[in-house]
């Protein structure tokens, strides 16, 4: 955005020779679009909703998000085309009702937010069965045929973690989802065993501890239940599509320091001791690639200050894991900052993060208070804070990276200058390289590995400024095409410099081609 608008001064006779930029090239802008208590999704046709979820894919695109995890699984139900589970009541009114017009929303959202340069993240709860005493399951439910292996507690059915089999079939959902469809990541949330309710804490699992508690404390065997299906989940991810990442969006507090010396100044509700998931522990073994803390919280809230809790985990996590914060987007909104004379926090949290080694990106809750641009936020964003195009942060084995695009070309025609390259359909170190046998041009189905080249950065550079494209604001587009406008006439694309870079699954990028007009 910024640097569109500079070209439009340098058309102008301004004269332009570098660009500054506060934002950095990469970092993860996440948003959660749920669908969980959206009546909206049930009150469209399929083409409506279609509209609606390009819409707010659009939208987020506008604020400057690179990554969009959509809720697919809310309670044991699937907003997608499923065998194992019944279509999703959010969807169509009814649990295990089809939509009227067949489509698959999970499929279409991906093929959507790739279309617009966007990661998308699957998002899961993996034990939830009900949200409230009301729902009406199918009579062919897991939970009716082994009622035994789940758990009532608030009005709610839960998976219990305890079952082997439980475990399994969660496993077995995430394994469907990653083979079937094109995710970039599997994200689970910060439901595990149920939250306290109306003062009390879970304890209707007496049936399962006796079974499978053996000696171990009760609180240390309901930890270690979540821990086996976290492995577990990492373990199936991993031998379906090893560059699918997993990540967690835990509650915000890990232990307070009350409970725990390593733990934060806080004295709120604990993952640790409340809903038994040692989340530090989960980032040590390697099961997880990244964590989203939901730091809802103000700033300097006294039970969970905010700024003190981004630094707490950016200390504490192992830092080979991505570490993002989860921002309330209303909250935060809401609340003025009067230490940085600022109507509201946005611009100090996303200025902490930044500031902090470890934080790599936020992620936006909920998502549609970004896209209905609740107090201005998408404003801010687009306009202040994500103006300019972010990759998100690379993993995997860096030292993999795919070949740079060749055959760049400008091409000047009656609707504009189109930038132009050969598309890439190889791994490293095999340029040009096709399976053998068949001839070039051929189509050709390949299977998918994470070195395959998915997405490609477009970087614009002006007069006398160097073509170093990790210099901050030059990155302009992101787009899986291989053909982009990039300007209106020959006369805005002259003195310009492009460069092009391929990127893979995994956000590793190639060294950059470049190409130049000269009048």
């Amino acid at each position: 955005m910024k640097r569109l608008l500079i070209i439009i001064s340098l058309i102008a006779g301004a004269i332009v020779s570098s660009f500054a930029s506060d934002s950095p090239k990469r970092e993860f802008r996440g948003a959660w679009l749920h669908i969980i208590g959206q009546s909206q999704y049930q009150g469209k046709n399929t083409e409506q909703n279609k509209e609606y979820i390009r819409r707010q894919l659009d939208r987020l695109k506008e604020a400057g998000c690179n990554a969009v995890i959509f809720q697919v699984r809310p309670t044991a139900d699937a907003m997608y085309e499923s065998d194992i589970e019944p279509w999703t009541a959010w969807l169509a009114g009814r649990r295990g009702k089809a939509p009227a017009t067949p489509w698959d929303p999970m499929e279409f959202t991906i093929r959507e937010a790739h279309e617009r340069g966007m990661e998308f993240h699957a998002w899961l709860n993996p034990y939830r069965v009900t949200s409230n005493p009301k729902e009406v399951l199918p009579i062919d439910h897991i939970s009716h045929r082994h009622p035994e292996r789940f758990v009532k507690f608030n009005g709610q059915t839960f998976f219990d973690p305890a079952y082997p089999e439980n475990r399994d079939y969660i496993c077995d959902v995430v394994a469907d989802i990653t083979r079937r469809y094109d995710v970039d990541a599997i994200h689970i949330d910060d439901y595990f065993y149920p939250y306290p309710a109306n003062g009390q804490k879970f304890q209707n699992d007496k049936m399962s501890y006796d079974r499978f508690g053996g000696t171990m404390p009760r609180n240390d065997w309901r930890r270690h239940n979540v821990d086996l299906l976290i492995e577990q989940l990492h373990k199936t991810i991993r031998a379906t599509k090893p560059w699918v990442r997993f990540g967690v969006s835990p509650f915000g507090i890990w232990r307070n320091k009350a409970s725990d010396p390593r733990g934060s100044n806080s004295s709120g509700l604990q993952n640790y001791d409340d809903l038994y998931a040692d989340v530090l522990l989960w980032a040590d073994k390697g099961w997880v690639d990244y964590l989203a803390p939901q730091l809802y919280w103000t700033l300097d809230m006294k039970a969970a200050p905010s700024r003190h809790l981004a630094h707490w985990w950016n200390d504490h996590v192992n830092p080979k894991v991505q570490l993002y914060i989860g921002q309330d987007t209303k909250r935060t909104m809401d609340t003025p900052d009067p230490k940085a004379k600022r109507p509201n926090e946005l611009g100090t949290k996303i200025g902490l993060s930044r500031s902090l080694p470890n934080v790599k990106g936020n992620v936006w809750w909920h998502g549609y208070w970004v896209t209905d641009n609740y107090k201005g936020v998408l404003d801010s964003l687009a306009v202040n804070y994500q103006a300019d195009p972010a990759l998100p942060p690379a993993w995997g084995d860096a030292s993999r990276r795919p070949a740079a695009p060749s055959g760049l070309k400008l091409e000047t025609t009656s609707d504009g200058v189109w930038l132009s390259w050969s598309p890439a359909r190889t791994v490293p170190g095999q340029p040009g390289a096709l399976p053998a046998g068949v001839k070039p041009g051929a189509k050709v189905s390949v299977p998918a590995k994470g070195e395959d080249v998915v997405r490609y950065g477009i970087y614009i550079f002006f007069p006398d400024e160097e073509a170093d494209i990790d210099t901050p604001g030059t990155l302009t587009l992101l787009t899986p095409h291989s053909r982009v406008k990039v300007a209106d006439s020959a006369e805005e694309a002259t003195r310009l410099r492009f460069a092009v870079t391929a990127l893979d699954r995994m956000n590793r990028e190639s060294a950059p081609a470049t190409i130049s007009i000269h009048k």
